[in-house]
């Protein structure tokens, strides 16, 4: 009957990978089929895809089989980031939206079943590697803080399916993201150096350590001061630049560690327990469902 092509972006660690989210409608014995290496997270979309369509009152194919092909399919999917694409994809090839719009935009959104619209983690990355494709992105509403970062990128964002469907049909304009100045937002307060009396040694190796990015090893026992002075060193460092400022923001999207737009951008202090392995140390270990090492 039909095809659409929608993009995407998968998640692995800080990078974001094209995902081109290939519907396509035949007649036949009705069924929703999904390859492409999806996860059980990825392949439960249908039942929220479905639903969430039926709730939010567009026709979703009768008697059609639905197959949905997530390629690359080298490139293992997980979470439920995808749904908004593959509902999209769903949309345009049983054309109940235009897909003139689908070859310059990427979708990304989890869907709850009434069609609303819920935040997904990572969205960073994905934002910058679809600023490099010169592409419009359609974001949840719930992100619109990590979405104001990223500069030069045109962000709509959306409450639910709905008004998807009426932006890409000119009735209703999304809201696009207003700009973060993340530069203001960088701004940290752990402490100033000149609050530390004494331990005229480690400042001076603090000062030389910020002035030529060289590593600091403290060694000594309890109580004297090497936490302190380790906490102070983000006040001796230089401004952030936009790329650093958007590595820290990129691995705070992925694990969701950040409670406001300041903090996407700070740097953190670090205080491992003393017990920790050397894999841990490092960020050994799997991934969870928030793509967390």
């Amino acid at each position: 009957m039909a095809l659409a092509r929608v993009y995407t972006r998968a998640l692995i660690g800080i990078h974001a990978p094209e995902i081109r989210v290939e519907v396509d409608l035949a007649r036949g014995m009705p069924g929703f089929t999904m390859v492409g290496m999806p996860a059980t997270t990825v392949k439960e979309a249908r039942d929220r895809v479905k639903t969430a369509l039926m709730n939010a009152g567009f026709e979703y194919p009768p008697a059609t089989r639905i197959t949905v092909n997530l390629a690359p399919a080298d490139i293992p999917k997980t979470g439920a980031r995808y749904d908004l694409a593959i509902a999209v994809g769903i949309l345009a090839a049983s054309g109940q939206i235009p897909d003139s719009i689908l070859e310059q935009a990427e979708f990304y959104g989890e869907l709850a079943l009434t069609g609303e619209l819920r935040a997904v983690n990572g969205l960073i990355p994905a934002l910058l590697a679809c600023r490099e494709k010169k592409r419009q992105a359609f974001v949840p509403i719930a992100n619109q803080q990590e979405a104001g970062l990223v500069r030069e990128q045109k962000s709509w964002l959306a409450a639910d399916l709905v008004s998807v469907y009426e932006h890409l049909h000119e009735h209703q304009p999304l809201r696009e993201s207003k700009p973060v100045d993340w530069a203001c937002q960088a701004e940290s307060d752990e402490g100033d150096l000149a609050d530390v009396v004494g331990q005229e040694q480690a400042k001076r190796a603090l000062l030389l350590s910020a002035a030529g990015k060289h590593h600091l090893l403290f060694v000594g026992p309890p109580g004297t001061g090497k936490t302190m002075l380790a906490q102070r060193l983000s006040g001796l460092l230089p401004s952030l630049t936009e790329k650093e400022a958007m590595e820290i923001a990129a691995v705070k999207s992925v694990s969701f560690d950040y409670h406001g737009t300041e903090a996407l951008t700070q740097r953190e202090v670090r205080s491992p327990h003393h017990t920790c392995t050397a894999a841990a140390l490092v960020g050994g270990g799997t991934v969870n469902s928030h793509n967390k090492f």
